[in-house]
């Protein structure tokens, strides 16, 4: 059956939906954002897990617009810190926090920490919710390693200090075409694509 041809994006970050839109492009289908639903809610993020955010927001913003919703929630695990930030990680350094902050905090909490043992990954859970029927979530990983300092200006989040060895630069050094095709939102938004292309609705 074929894919809708509307979807709504369950985030009102722009930087991350046009990552996703840029993954989900050439299915036919017309990706709407949160700004043509001003009634639409700000969906709290108090899962215990990256699953449990992402599916609670596309859950609600598919019921609250009556479309099917793509939503997605990061984690980012750094092994010295016992698995932190974690789900928190775009409030690490306070609720106000800029990503600079956050990365800020990281550089700062893993000082003296050797390059070898600033070992750590990012995880993308992204889910697919329905009006009237379940979800379906997919997962995307890529390990790396965590900088002492910040190199790069695309991107977003902690980009700048997570450094990819097979490349040999942070993700804020690769052009938006190079990302979308190792990164951990890129392989979770991958397997989505298959998905919306034989799902039956």
């Amino acid at each position: 059956m074929p894919a809708p041809k509307d979807i709504v994006l369950a985030t009102r970050n722009r930087h991350k939906g046009a990552e996703v839109a840029a993954l989900l492009d050439g299915l036919g289908i017309t990706i709407r954002t949160l700004d043509e639903f001003p009634h639409a809610p700000e969906v709290v993020e108090d899962g215990a897990t990256c699953e449990a955010n992402a599916v609670k927001k596309a859950k609600e913003i598919a019921a609250a617009t009556g479309l099917p919703a793509v939503a997605d929630d990061t984690g980012l695990e750094v092994d010295a810190l016992g698995g932190r930030p974690g789900v928190y990680a775009a409030r690490y350094a306070g609720e106000q926090a800029t990503y600079e902050d956050n990365c800020r905090k990281l550089i700062h909490e893993l000082s003296g920490v050797p390059s070898g043992k600033r070992t750590a990954r990012f995880i993308t859970v992204a889910a697919l919710a329905f009006p009237s029927d379940g979800v379906r979530v997919t997962t995307g990983e890529l390990r790396g390693l965590i900088t002492d300092t910040l190199a790069g200006s695309q991107g977003f989040g902690y980009d700048p200090v997570f450094f990819v060895p097979d490349l040999g630069k942070t993700l804020a050094e690769l052009s938006a075409e190079e990302k979308n095709r190792v990164s951990h939102r890129a392989k979770a938004f991958g397997k989505l694509r298959e998905l919306l292309r034989t799902i039956k609705w």
